[in-house]
């Protein structure tokens, strides 16, 4: 697995990175959430005389959003919002094996202060609803052991304080590009915004800093290592993300 090792890209300020989550951007892939519940089985299939399961679906996706991930993913991070204007949710990583979708993790998180939207713009202070693949990390700290491109930089320092008056330090020590609104194959911290600046950018998984974010989600700091070192980039790992009511639809 060949690692980013900083690509040349310059230090990105911490008054940029607060304009996403931290910063937000990137491209979209198929757009999808999952809701936070376990995988529940269809009825079951007769076939001759015996029954069959159906494979497990991802829980708590409507069809508009189940259409939305792609078949050959293989892994799917489900962030579901407890609320549309809710700050807070949670995390499953869900893999895909022959009997259909497994969670295999379920961690709390943060998104943004305001809650979800389906037509992010900068500055709105609400996470993008969506389906999106995740395609690069980095961080300050040396790379934990992930599969995935990898860049450890100076330029994710962070300090300063997030809405509950809490430090920020060490948020930007993990973090997974959620590819909205950015170039898939750059580091987290390349500020190429494909849909243009007023749609944000800088969207990312990273550590939780136990408050509300700009536009990112974050989870604990053993948490992202975890996750960090789950995601396969050969299983075309997703992130299914929005209020629960959304993802439903």
């Amino acid at each position: 697995m060949i690692k980013h090792a900083s690509r040349g890209v310059p230090l990105v300020t911490v008054s940029l990175l607060l304009t996403g989550c931290a910063a937000a951007g990137g491209t979209p892939a198929p757009t999808h959430a999952t809701a936070a519940a376990a995988p529940q089985a269809s009825a079951p299939v007769v076939v001759g005389h015996e029954a069959v399961p159906e494979p497990k679906e991802l829980p708590g996706l409507g069809p508009r959003t189940r259409a939305q991930v792609p078949e050959d993913t293989g892994q799917a991070v489900v962030v579901t919002g407890r609320g549309r204007n809710s700050s807070e949710s949670t995390v499953v990583l869900y893999e895909r094996g022959a009997d259909g979708w497994e969670a295999v993790s379920r961690w709390p998180a943060h998104n943004a202060l305001k809650g979800w939207n389906d037509d992010h713009r900068l500055g709105d202070l609400r996470s993008p609803v969506g389906v999106f693949t995740l395609s690069d990390a980095g961080g300050l700290l040396p790379d934990p052991g992930t599969r995935m491109p990898y860049d450890r930089s100076d330029g994710f320092s962070l300090s300063g304080t997030g809405f509950r008056g809490e430090s920020l330090a060490g948020s930007f020590d993990y973090v997974v590009a959620i590819d909205y609104n950015r170039r898939p194959g750059t580091s987290p911290l390349d500020w190429t915004r494909p849909l243009g600046a007023e749609r944000g950018g800088g969207i990312w998984l990273h550590v939780d800093h136990d408050g509300p974010t700009q536009g990112c989600v974050s989870i604990a700091r053993e948490h992202m290592r975890a996750l960090l070192r789950a995601l396969d980039p050969d299983r075309r790992p997703v992130v299914v993300m929005g209020d629960a009511a959304s993802l439903a639809r």
